[in-house]
């Protein structure tokens, strides 16, 4: 069975054209933003991949799934696009991202804030995943990324 192409990230607010090393937009370090037309499937898939592991990362640090079945479902039933080939929380951060501010109760989605977060207003708590993505995105390029580049 041939796999699905992998779509591009980009959401249509790249900062790379204005020097970030890693886009705003869809975290994609400047040489993927750029390349991106000319990687194969595969390479594709493992920058899906790491984008995807690292935003899941950033919204369980901030909420729980407890119903994932229910989360499926609202999002159905709301028209909401998430990214049926990642997890849960990639799931929930859509959610978050397409209508934060219209939500009273998480639990309505299968969602339990963390209690650090509870008091936070869920369109709060969708920048600060987003920021803490970048972060992690920035970090793994310092690392990892920079350091090729320069040896």
């Amino acid at each position: 069975m041939l796999e699905p192409r992998v779509k591009t990230p980009c959401i249509g607010v790249c900062s790379t054209g204005i020097g970030d090393r890693v886009c705003r937009g869809c975290k994609r370090f400047a040489h993927e933003v750029i390349n991106w037309n000319g990687y194969t499937d595969a390479e594709k898939r493992l920058i899906d991949e790491r984008l995807g592991d690292f935003l899941s990362r950033c919204t369980q640090n901030k909420l729980q799934v407890l119903d994932p079945a229910l989360l499926e479902r609202q999002l159905d039933s709301q028209q909401i696009a998430y990214p049926a080939h990642r997890d849960i929380y990639c799931w929930a951060y859509a959610l978050l991202k397409a209508g934060a501010s219209q939500i009273d109760d998480p639990a309505d989605y299968g969602l339990q804030i963390d209690a650090e977060y509870r008091d936070t207003p869920l369109s709060e708590l969708r920048k600060a995943i987003d920021d803490e993505f970048y972060i992690l995105s920035e970090a793994y390029y310092e690392r990892y990324v920079s350091v090729v580049e320069t040896a």
